[in-house]
């Protein structure tokens, strides 16, 4: 089993800057990817950014490119969200998943997913 637990959401107001984290814990020999996803009121699960355990690549939706930044400490373990000029249209609950396989952005085909932390972007 893997355990994910994120930490990091809150309330900020519009062009601001939050930072989630996931602790990733348990038998994660197998981890491939680490990825974020993010779901709002009434809509379906997105993706948001996946990076690449063993090689650090990353990628990202569409709609956060040159604003969300996926990154991971090894050490520790974890890996992290850098939300940047967020805009109300980011609210949402945010998600992180472990991939136990070939890269993919079907976030019904990540393994283990964290409790999910709550962003809410003001305007």
């Amino acid at each position: 089993q893997v355990q994910l637990v994120e930490s990091g959401g809150g309330l900020v107001q519009a062009g601001g800057s939050l930072r989630l984290s996931c602790a990733v814990s348990g038998r994660t020999y197998g981890t491939y990817y680490m990825g974020w996803f993010r779901q709002a009121p009434g809509k379906e699960r997105a993706f948001v950014a996946t990076i690449r355990w063993s090689s650090g690549s990353t990628s990202y939706g569409d709609s956060v490119k040159g604003r969300f930044t996926i990154s991971k400490d090894n050490a520790k373990n974890t890996v992290y969200l850098q939300m940047d000029s967020l805009k109300p249209e980011d609210t949402a609950v945010y998600y992180c998943a472990v991939r136990q396989g070939l890269y993919t952005v079907n976030s019904a085909l990540y393994n283990y997913w964290g409790q999910g932390t709550q962003v809410t972007v003001s305007s």
